[in-house]
């Protein structure tokens, strides 16, 4: 049996739902970010996603659509990548 404990389902636009297992959460520039990865895809690219909060006040995963703030946000990710490498 799996463990569900760090897994999320994603709903896309065509109402398609797939399973993300979260690897972690970034702040960067003062905004949350999560680095997730398919469990059931044969896709090997984790995706990131911005917190962000909706016109009703709910927060929401946002797709980040401008290259520098991914770019920021990539960096960050291969930082935390390296602290875990050096903790094993």
């Amino acid at each position: 049996m799996e463990n569900m404990e760090n897994v999320v389902v994603l709903t896309d636009e065509n109402g398609v739902e797939t399973k993300f297992e979260v690897i972690t959460a970034l702040e960067v520039d003062g905004k949350e970010y999560f680095v997730l990865y398919p469990v059931d895809s044969e896709e090997d690219d984790a995706v990131v996603f911005r917190l962000d909060t909706n016109e009703d006040g709910e927060e929401m995963l946002a797709e980040i659509e401008d290259d520098e703030e991914f770019e920021k946000v990539a960096q960050a990710y291969e930082e935390w990548l390296e602290a875990e490498d050096d903790e094993e």
